[in-house]
């Protein structure tokens, strides 16, 4: 089953909706703010895409972070800041099979579909 995570008010996301669902794929929505995540989630995309990845340095909940919690940051610390605030994630982020994509793309969501 593919899983798209991500937040309905966002663009790319709701770019990525409409992409499946004019290709007629089968996916799950799960709202990182409202569904929530655990961290067993947040373990498996660092494993597939990387914790530096994840992260979305250009978004606004990014710049709000005290400098001191985005210093030094490793997997650990990344996961939790990410835990603690779900839209500085990278989104959306679909998901199948433990393998992940992050951000919209319509050739690259291609391909991640036709792999599966």
């Amino acid at each position: 089953m593919i899983r798209l995570f991500g937040i309905r008010s966002c663009d790319s996301c709701r770019k990525a909706v409409k992409w499946l669902e004019q290709n007629d794929i089968d996916y799950q929505f799960v709202d990182l703010r409202r569904d929530g995540f655990s961290g067993a989630d947040v373990d498996r995309w660092q494993e597939s895409a990387g914790w530096e990845n994840l992260l979305n340095k250009r978004s606004l909940t990014w710049r709000k972070i005290p400098r001191v919690d985005r210093d030094g940051l490793d997997a650990g610390r990344a996961a939790q800041l990410i835990q603690d605030h779900p839209t500085v994630m990278r989104r959306p982020l679909l998901e199948c099979e433990n393998r992940v994509l992050l951000g919209f793309d319509e050739t690259e969501y291609l391909r991640f579909v036709d792999a599966h």
